[in-house]
């Protein structure tokens, strides 16, 4: 391209499409830079901004349900979300919320 190519003529010298020759020359000129930009990424959720709050929900009362932190959030911060974004919430941090049944054991057969 500094030698008077156009970016169809380098697309073709070099393999590459087209389109990919024209982005990169129009990053070069905006950036100075020819290096891979940054992929992708997770945003930031709404609920992680009340992580302290749901964490100290689950130490009070661990028995809590997803619909029902779900239920909490929208009362005490009216944001509700959906039970599968405080699914994830848990899963990002590594909290497990597997329920355990309450009854005493069987001693005939399983429960």
């Amino acid at each position: 391209m500094e030698a008077g190519a156009s970016r169809r003529q380098a697309a073709e010298r070099f393999g590459v499409g087209v389109s990919s020759a024209i982005r990169w020359v129009a990053q070069a000129r905006a950036t100075g830079d020819l290096g891979p930009r940054r992929r992708g990424g997770r945003r930031p959720s709404r609920i992680d901004g009340h992580a302290d709050l749901i964490m100290d929900w689950i130490g009070a009362e661990p028995d809590l349900t997803l619909a029902e932190i779900a239920e909490r959030l929208g009362e005490a911060v009216g944001y509700r979300p959906p039970p599968s974004v405080v699914h994830d919430f848990f899963k990002r941090r590594g909290v497990t919320r597997k329920k355990r049944r309450r009854t005493l054991p069987s001693r005939t057969g399983r429960t």
